[in-house]
């Protein structure tokens, strides 16, 4: 089997600046590699939003602690399922697990 990169379709990519989301995106860039401290963060609206005074300490807790939860609901969802459905709500407990770990491992660390 022989695949060439001629194969493929061309993307349909919009790689004009002159548009106003392209030319914001470019000055964006600019900003950030030329004058980094010009670049003004954007105002997007977000549902849910972390303070930026918050330490990194304090963020990894609050992730374990949404991780748990997670994990309870996950294992929650799992116990009323059958077969496949089953195993898959029980590896999303695993891999919730695992994550926790990961940051309960960086707040251990963060104590010595």
């Amino acid at each position: 089997m022989n695949n060439t990169c001629n194969d493929l379709p061309e993307p349909d990519l919009d790689t004009r600046l002159n548009t106003p989301q392209g030319n914001a995106a470019a000055q964006r860039a600019l900003d950030y590699y030329l004058k980094p401290a010009v670049s003004e963060p954007s105002n997007e609206d977000r549902f849910f939003g972390v303070n930026r005074n918050l330490s990194n300490e304090e963020s990894l807790v609050h992730a374990s602690d949404l991780l748990r939860c997670a994990a309870a609901t996950a294992f929650k969802a799992a116990d009323n399922l059958q077969g496949v459905n089953r195993d898959l709500a029980f590896s999303a407990v695993h891999m919730v697990d695992m994550a926790r770990a990961m940051v309960d491992h960086a707040l251990d660390r963060g104590e010595r």
